[in-house]
């Protein structure tokens, strides 16, 4: 059985994601490391040398190869994975889906501690303009997010809920 987590960044969805496949005794895939190490260059590269159109082909190309490769893993996807093509269809065909439903103004922290340099759409915001983009980001993509086998809201307990919900 695969296992995606799904959700905005800064969800929590590579940390839980690690957490819950040692305990399953599943292999963890982060899907943008995945496509990273695939690609010989980070995603901001690729988002500044191909652009983002290029990027969600990659990403969908990752996806179907992660896929055909485990079939026990906990499978964690870029925020907005589910959102292009028909991935979220995708996911809900080949194992169980868990949206990591996080208050904006939780993930906002969350981003600004971690530095946002790193994520290309996130990168020399300020944290008025940060919390504004992922409130219309999330706007935009909670309709695919909601797809999802499972939605678990807050962001505490997350980790027990979904050990739960598996058993």
């Amino acid at each position: 059985m695969r296992i995606f987590l799904i959700g905005m960044m800064g969800s929590g969805k590579t940390t839980l994601g690690r957490r819950l496949a040692q305990q399953l005794g599943y292999t963890f895939v982060d899907l943008d490391e995945y496509l990273v190490q695939r690609q010989g260059q980070s995603i901001a590269q690729i988002f500044e040398r191909q652009g983002q159109e290029h990027f969600r082909k990659l990403e969908r190309q990752a996806l179907e190869e992660v896929v055909q490769q485990y079939e026990k893993a906990v499978i964690s996807t870029g925020g907005g994975a589910p959102c292009f093509f028909n991935n979220i269809e995708y996911i809900n065909q080949h194992g169980r889906s868990f949206y990591l439903d996080v208050p904006v103004e939780q993930l906002v922290h969350r981003l600004l501690a971690q530095g946002l340099e790193a994520r290309p759409l996130l990168a020399g915001k300020s944290p008025a303009e940060l919390n504004l983009y992922l409130t219309e980001t999330l706007a935009h993509r909670k309709q695919f997010y909601e797809r999802a086998t499972y939605t678990l809201a807050g962001d505490n307990a997350i980790s027990q809920r979904l050990l739960r919900l598996l058993n």
